[in-house]
Parts: C-alpha cells; sequence; structure tokens
C-alpha cells in the first residue's frame, strides 16, 4: 500500500520529516523516499533507498545532514522509487502518491503518442508516479492537473506535491486512502497515518475530504478544491492496515477493533477458557470478545517484532510463507490444556492460519477456535495497494469456490451473503481444511456498525463486490 508524511514549518523540518515519514513504516516495505525544498538556496535534495533489507531509519540517519529546507515530502512505498522531481510549466515541484492505476498501460500508451517520455524506468516498467506527475502538468495549474489525475486514472490516488511556495495535499477522489492534517506552532503536517502526529507534538487539524485539496503553509490552510460529496474509504484500514492509535474520518482504529471483537463476544455461544489475539492487528479485537465475552485475556503467541516484517510483503510466496512462520512464537504454558479462542485481521491465502493452528495443537491446545473480524474476503482489491490479494486465485475463499462450483467466479453474491447455504458451506470447508474446532466471520452489519460510518461512505468491494472506479 504505502503512507506518506509532508510538513511545512517556519524552522527547519528535517526531524519532523524524518520521524513522520518513519511513522508509516507499518504500510510498506519496498522502497523509502524523501525530499526537502530550502526556499534560501532554492534547492531541491532528494534522496531514494530500497528497504527490502533493512527498515527506513536505518537508510536514512546517517544522511539527514544533507537535507536542508523548511519545507519536505517523505514516502514509505510498495510500488516505484519516490519522490520524483519535476520541472515544468508549474514550476519545480517533487511529488509522492499512494496510488493504484489499473489502467497505467492505456495512459502510458496516449502520453507517449503525445510525444512525452518517460525517465524513471528502474524497475523496469513505468513508474506511476512520473506518469501522475505528467498527468498534473498537462493543466494550466495545480489544480487543474490533479483534477485531470482524477479524471483520468482507474484506481487510487492520493499525492504531496512539494512545491515552491509550500505543499500541495490532494485526496483520492474516492477517499480510498486518507489524509489527515496536524498543525502545531508554526508549522502543518499531512500524513497517511494520524500516529505520526503525537510524539512529534502535532494535533489532528482535520481530515481532507474526497477529492479535496489543500495547500499548506507555515502559517496557515487554503482550500484548493472543496471535497466531493460521495466517499468510499477502504475499511480494511480499520482491519488491518491501520496503526491502533491512528484516526480516519475521526474513528480511531483500534476503537474499532475493540467494538468489533465486543459485539462478537457477546453473541458468540461457543464455550472457550480463553481469548487470544494473533499479533498485532488481531489483538484490540481479542480484548474486546474477551470484554464481550467473559472470559480472560491471555497472551499465548507473541511476535518477535524484531526482525519480521509482515507476511505478504515479500515478492516470493515461499518467504511469505517463512515469515508468516517464523515470527509468531506460541507459548505452551497458556496453551497446555485449554480451549483457546484466536482473533486475526482476516483470512486471505490461509497461510499463516495453516502453520499457526498446527502449531497451537502440538503445544498442546485442547481446542482451537477463530474468529476473524471482517467478512471472507471474496474478492481482489481493484480500487489500492492491497498486496495480499493481487489476484482472485490467491485468495483462498476463490480456490475452494472453484472446487465447489467448477469456476471461481459462479454464484460469488450468494458466497459473500452471510447465513446463505453456499456462505456456511465456505467457511466450513476452510474450518475443516485447518483442523479448527470453530470458526466464525464478522458479519459486513456488525464491521460497518463497528466504524460508525454509513455503509455509502466505505469501500466494501473485497467483501461483497461493491465500489465504484
Amino acid at each position: 500500500m504505502g503512507g506518506f508524511f509532508g510538513t511545512v514549518s517556519k524552522a527547519g523540518c528535517v526531524t519532523d520529516l524524518f520521524y513522520g515519514t518513519d511513522y508509516n513504516s507499518h504500510l510498506g516495505t519496498r522502497r523509502g523516499g524523501m525530499a526537502t525544498y530550502d526556499a534560501e538556496k532554492k534547492l531541491f535534495t532528494r534522496s531514494i533507498h530500497n528497504l527490502e533489507s533493512t527498515y527506513f531509519r536505518t537508510k536514512f540517519e546517517d544522511e539527514l545532514d544533507k537535507f536542508t529546507g523548511n519545507s519536505g515530502i517523505g514516502i514509505i512505498s510498495d510500488t516505484d522509487a519516490q519522490p520524483i522531481i519535476i520541472n515544468s510549466h508549474l514550476g519545480r515541484f517533487a511529488i509522492v502518491t499512494v496510488a493504484k492505476i489499473q489502467n497505467i498501460d492505456e495512459l502510458e500508451n496516449e502520453l507517449l503518442a503525445q510525444n512525452m517520455h518517460f525517465a524513471e524506468l528502474s524497475s523496469g516498467k513505468t513508474n506511476q508516479t512520473e506518469l501522475i506527475a505528467l498527468l498534473i502538468i498537462q493543466g494550466k495549474n495545480f489544480v487543474e492537473g490533479i483534477e485531470n489525475v482524477y479524471n483520468r486514472i482507474k484506481g487510487s490516488c492520493s499525492m504531496l506535491l512539494l512545491t515552491e511556495d509550500g505543499i500541495i495535499a490532494a485526496r483520492d477522489k474516492w477517499g480510498r486512502t486518507p489524509i489527515v492534517i496536524g498543525r502545531k506552532d508554526g508549522a502543518y503536517a499531512a500524513s497517511s497515518e494520524s500516529s505520526s502526529f503525537p510524539n512529534l507534538d502535532y494535533e489532528i487539524d482535520s481530515y481532507l475530504g474526497p477529492g479535496e485539496i489543500v495547500r499548506m503553509r507555515p502559517d496557515g490552510l487554503e482550500q484548493l478544491r472543496k471535497p466531493n460529496e460521495q466517499m468510499q474509504i477502504c475499511s480494511f484500514l480499520w482491519v488491518y492496515y491501520g496503526f491502533p492509535t491512528s484516526c480516519y474520518e475521526g474513528r480511531n482504529v483500534e476503537e474499532v477493533r475493540f467494538l468489533s471483537g465486543l459485539k462478537m463476544g457477546q453473541t458468540d455461544a461457543s464455550e472457550v477458557d480463553c481469548a487470544c489475539g494473533i499479533p498485532d492487528s488481531g489483538v484490540g479485537m481479542a480484548l474486546g470478545y474477551a470484554e464481550g465475552k467473559g472470559v480472560p485475556y491471555h497472551r499465548a503467541i507473541a511476535k518477535y517484532t524484531p526482525t519480521w516484517p509482515r507476511s505478504f510483503t515479500p515478492s516470493r510466496q515461499e518467504l511469505r510463507n517463512l515469515v508468516a512462520k517464523m515470527k509468531l512464537i506460541p507459548n505452551r504454558a497458556m496453551l497446555q490444556g485449554k480451549r483457546v479462542l484466536f482473533c486475526d485481521d482476516s483470512i486471505v491465502r490461509g497461510t499463516q492460519l495453516r502453520d499457526n493452528v498446527k502449531v497451537l495443537f502440538d503445544c498442546g491446545a485442547r481446542e482451537v477456535h477463530i474468529r476473524i473480524a471482517c467478512p471472507p474476503l471474496i474478492y481482489a482489491c481493484p480500487f489500492i495497494g492491497f498486496t495480499a490479494s493481487r489476484s482472485d486465485l490467491e485468495l483462498i475463499t476463490r480456490r475452494i469456490i472453484k472446487e465447489l462450483e467448477g469456476d471461481e467466479n459462479k454464484n460469488l453474491e450468494k458466497y459473500a451473503t452471510t447465513g446463505s447455504p453456499e456462505y456456511e458451506k465456505l467457511v466450513d470447508v476452510i474450518r475443516q481444511r485447518f483442523g479448527l474446532n470453530s470458526l466464525k466471520f464478522n458479519t459486513l452489519e456488525t464491521l460497518v456498525e463497528s466504524i460508525g460510518l454509513p455503509k455509502c461512505k466505505l469501500c466494501t468491494h473485497c467483501f461483497d463486490g461493491t465500489g465504484c472506479f
């Protein structure tokens, strides 16, 4: 997916930029980049590093002295190298994006036919951030150029532009990915995650609306484009991506996870001895489940945090499998002889679930029950860079539907409908396949209620196939 951070300040911005960008590290693992602008020297400074074998801070902390200026943008990305620096009729600017462009080949061919060219080919293909920059410079001004992006791409795109006159923040047309504005004395910041703010002394100022464009200067915000009325923010932000202390649209991630677990625990008739969370994103739900069910919360499995990243981020499936197994360590003393219920965010491929369940029984668990924070993932995401579901058949649900129906695309609506015979069969096959005593998914209604936004404001495509380009 990816996350960005930008700040403009009356004082030097480099420290805030470095740490603010680092606080988005849970959103991506491929590349990190920063760019600053020094108005006195009229100088842009940029650096980009590969993060696949190390962390953002490790790569950048030794070169911070080369960055100067009062404004800057940074990115943690799962796509191509960023930021890109452009010199155009709009002036010089650097750009970072959190984007997924479905029609990139079509747009690339159109731009090449207009005698434009692409310079950033380090990955062997067109850099989508450069393509977005080229769409922007087709406008007479930045707002017209960004609206050109909104109108031309299929997918999503939120962006920060570091200009010679402040930072322009523009949220995706449908609001699928968030931008939160922070404020402190003499400075403003924009971030994908509000968890970037507290330790840097920023307070949440506002949440940009879908398609909204603002310019940040040290002394204030200027709205350049009003937000659209319609919104389709990704509901999976609260389920999985979001850091527990972050808020989107005023709704805190951990609060939503806790509430969804509480509601499930209050209605679940299963007899268990304790509730546990699969680290990290299953913990909030498990704490809520334990309270709702009236059973103790135990930490029967722990994540080894110093070295292991999220399991779906490596590019090769065999490495993802290894990470999924190695990063979680069971506690035999807390499992022996117990009927244990585990909460987790989702089941995507089933890799982690398969390995975890075997280990839990091997460590002496008498029964293993699983509760999932969201409905079954039936559809791969076409709107944001949800790298866990690049294609439908990577989803365990679609592989099982293919086994049951002979066609992975048959009767999808029925399999996505909670309580239907097809839904019940799908859940039971998953349960049997992994040797679970019971398996339940949260309903879409419970998830929406826990988030606290109207269903029409949320993108739930991966659960029910709805959503708009």
